[in-house]
């Protein structure tokens, strides 16, 4: 039975099953950064263990979205796809009731492959289901739905927060996850690709090494020191890693990443993109909550109010992008975007504390900013490619944005943690860099007790402001560079790409 003659009820139950799907995903991450203070103070976390509950999530993520639609094409979407919100369900079921930070952590890395199996394989079910207009219409959805995630993410988990506590974040994605189910069982049909290409395991095991390795060593590095040798074997470990998975997909006849895509200039540009959003808008995903509500002192309500303004722009921006590619070519437009995100983050490092107008008029500039390229990035990275290689294309920009952001947090955690200290006074060297990991980490109960709740706030600030500024020139770098890339009006015309129709 194809496309043309399953019925319509059924076709449109297997789109609310995976939309429920993308909607659990970004609830997943947002959940997980508002909640994290909360945490901390229930398990008396360290700020390295704090800093997992988010990492784990987006690193297994991440790493195996190549892999698990490899294996849904092989194996049949349907099967992949159930298994894996059976998984996210019982996972999400089991942090509800998880003893300790090493068991959270641990859990939410499982989390993050199950999303990867069920997003990867619920996307290519739903393309098999729809054709044309049709399919445009329902990736459309698709991608507003996970948008609203986004955007509605930190405001449910604060109002969940503050009702029934920070477990229930994850008990509200449990019951999401098994109403997608309910949706998907009897209605989504089986589908296999029989040209599927084998599972490039080696290429795998080496690429997730290799951002395990280079993400511990980044998180670790401010607690032990970055001249420590563990430090130091991590980040040789990353580097052989890194060189193994290169040599790997350099042999093998079906690679996960084919290297000579990088011949291309402009791939090469493309793929600064997500990097870039990454840096001036994603990581502030995961710190402003810890700032309003371990330093500034706001309810998990009141901060998830807050990144509305934040996120809201990403349901209404990317479409406006796709309709001003009628006047600008896409590469000229996502540089205009990483320029306004760039004054963005000036503005939010010159707003005074206690003056939320300022901060939310700011954080609204730079989600208008980074809404322009993050509606135009998906159809770029396929359009600088040869036709027969967009697959590839896609499915390597799909990797390059979720795994960077788990290392872009990251090396950000610890910049800002360095910065923290640096502003203490000199007399509080020697706890200094301990006492900044736990401001980072939203927990001021314990950092307070080394020393008055008005300076550490005087330092985060300085470190968070002094952050910003560096993240909004590394932005105007960013636009420079993919300006060069990917500026001139010869692309092919542009479309909206929904941020999980790259998954399809």
């Amino acid at each position: 039975m194809n496309a043309t003659t399953h019925s319509t009820h059924g076709r449109y139950a297997i789109l609310a099953a995976v939309c429920l799907a993308a909607l659990v995903l970004p609830m997943s991450f947002t959940g997980g950064a508002v909640a994290t203070p909360f945490i901390g103070e229930a398990f008396a976390a360290r700020p390295t263990q704090l800093a997992w509950i988010t990492n784990a999530f987006m690193l297994s993520f991440g790493s195996l979205l190549m892999a698990a639609g490899t294996l849904a094409d092989l194996y049949g979407r349907k099967r992949l796809f159930l298994w894996g919100m059976a998984l996210f369900s019982a996972v999400s079921l089991l942090l509800a009731m998880a003893p300790g930070i090493l068991w959270l952590d641990l859990l939410r890395g499982m989390q993050g492959v199950a999303a990867a199996i069920a997003l990867s394989s619920g996307c290519a079910a739903l393309a098999q289901e729809f054709d044309g207009h049709a399919r445009t219409r329902a990736f459309s959805l698709l991608g507003t739905t996970f948008g609203a995630g986004l955007a509605f993410g930190p405001l449910l988990s604060g109002l969940l927060i503050e009702q029934w506590g920070w477990r229930a974040i994850f008990l509200a994605t449990a019951l999401l996850a098994g109403l997608s189910l309910l949706f998907a069982a009897p209605t989504m049909r089986e589908s296999r690709d029989p040209n599927a290409l084998r599972l490039d395991l080696a290429g795998m095991l080496t690429f997730s090494a290799t951002l395990v390795a280079l993400t511990t060593a980044v998180i670790l590095a401010p607690e032990q020191g970055w001249a420590t040798a563990t430090t130091y074997y991590l980040l040789g470990a990353a580097a052989l890693f890194l060189l193994a998975f290169i040599v790997v997909e350099h042999r093998t006849s079906q690679p996960m990443l084919d290297l000579r895509l990088f011949r291309f200039p402009r791939f090469i540009g493309v793929q600064l993109l997500p990097i870039g959003t990454c840096y001036c808008y994603i990581v502030l995903i995961v710190l402003l909550p810890l700032r309003f509500i371990g330093v500034e002192g706001a309810s998990a309500f009141q901060a998830g109010l807050m990144m509305l303004a934040l996120s809201a722009p990403m349901l209404v921006v990317p479409i406006l992008a796709a309709t001003l590619t009628r006047w600008l070519s896409p590469g000229v437009l996502c540089a205009i975007g990483l320029l306004i995100a760039a004054v963005g983050l000036y503005g939010l490092s010159l707003a005074d504390v206690g003056q939320p107008l300022q901060t939310v008029a700011a954080m609204l500039i730079i989600g208008i900013g980074t809404g322009l390229p993050w509606g135009l990035m998906d159809g770029l990275a396929i359009s600088v490619v040869p036709k027969e290689r967009a697959g590839m294309a896609a499915g390597i920009f799909n990797t390059t944005r979720v795994a960077s952001e788990g290392v872009a947090l990251a090396i950000t955690v610890a910049v800002l943690s360095a910065l923290v200290a640096h502003h203490l006074p000199a007399s509080a060297v020697q706890q200094g860099s301990t006492v900044a990991q736990q401001l980072v980490m939203g927990d001021t109960r314990d950092a307070s007790a080394n020393m008055p709740l008005a300076l550490l706030r005087t330092a985060y600030i300085a470190g968070f402001n002094t952050l910003l500024q560096g993240l909004a020139g590394l932005t105007v770098l960013t636009a420079a560079v993919v300006f060069t890339f990917l500026g001139r009006r010869d692309a092919a015309p542009m479309h909206t790409s929904p941020v999980v129709e790259r998954l399809s």
